[in-house]
């Protein structure tokens, strides 16, 4: 069936009318010559037309084969561009590296220097969040939050982290006390432990009382929202103050509070061919905390 066409061969059909050559297009392709006709005899043979004019020392496209030549590309073309939009281009020097939406905008401000020491690698940055196990990136590198008491010998410890009451600029001089908090509604993130109870106990507060308002599933939605006015959040302090740096229309209103937990970096398949690639991330990322 002419609907059935095999991919490679329309690109060899491609190549070969752009260069009007089977030896140029073979060596494009990193096929044989014999190949590069074989396959055009095929596609011939199935569209029941020729494409090509072929004469001793050249090689000519037919009418129908000048006309098919465009609508082939455009669909090469497009192949391409959904291709790499969707899955990324085709870099065999790129790590993957998993964290949460958080820690990738915390760390975009310094990758450029990675990136300045290490011209050849790529990096493809994909966020955790909710991640499937089935459905899940192959990843090289995790960057995860755990306990600080965890049993995992193979997670390299980067920081322990501190969280942080944060408020809106126009709601920050209303707080001068953690009771204030308790004034204003609460934004709870989820994915993390429960940062409003600790937070409040480590501050001797009750926290049964406390019922937020909004619940987001990211620290940048969070953040979002109280610039916005639309209450108040307890997050990791570096991501705060992240996002003070940046520009984000919130105040930090009160000292930090241990989590009891840290962010570690994971790195998979130690001692595979590229794993160096891994490791070199992995070094200049302990450089960051």
């Amino acid at each position: 069936m002419k609907s059935n066409l095999n991919l490679n061969w329309l690109r060899t059909f491609e190549a070969a009318a752009r260069h009007l050559s089977f030896t140029a297009a073979s060596r494009e392709l990193g096929l044989t010559q014999t190949a590069v006709s074989q396959h055009m005899k095929a596609l011939e043979g199935q569209l029941g037309q020729k494409l090509f004019i072929r004469k001793a020392k050249s090689l000519q496209l037919t009418e129908i084969g000048r006309a098919y030549l465009t609508s082939v590309r455009d669909s090469l073309e497009h192949i391409a561009f959904s291709t790499n939009g969707l899955f990324g281009p085709a870099l065999e020097t790129t790590i993957v590296v998993r964290a949460s939406a958080a820690m990738i905008i915390w760390l975009a401000p310094q990758l450029a220097t990675f990136q300045k020491a290490h011209p050849g690698i790529g990096i493809k940055l994909v966020t955790s969040l909710w991640q499937s196990g089935r459905e899940g990136h192959p990843v090289d590198i995790d960057i995860q939050l755990a306990p600080q008491t965890h049993s995992d010998t193979r997670m390299v410890k980067l920081s322990d982290e501190f969280i942080v009451p944060v408020c809106g600029v126009r709601t920050a001089p209303m707080i001068k006390t953690p009771e204030d908090l308790m004034a204003h509604a609460a934004i709870h993130v989820l994915g993390f432990d429960d940062h409003w109870a600790r937070y409040l106990s480590a501050r001797g507060l009750p926290n049964a009382d406390v019922s937020p308002r909004l619940i987001v599933d990211t620290s940048v939605a969070a953040c979002e929202l109280v610039a916005a006015e639309s209450g108040c959040t307890i997050m990791i302090s570096r991501f705060a103050q992240q996002a003070i740096a940046s520009g984000r229309q919130i105040r930090i209103v009160g000292a930090p509070v241990d989590t009891g937990q840290a962010h570690y970096v994971l790195q998979h398949k130690t001692g595979t061919a590229g794993s160096h690639l891994s490791t070199a991330f992995c070094e200049w990322l302990q450089t960051r905390f």
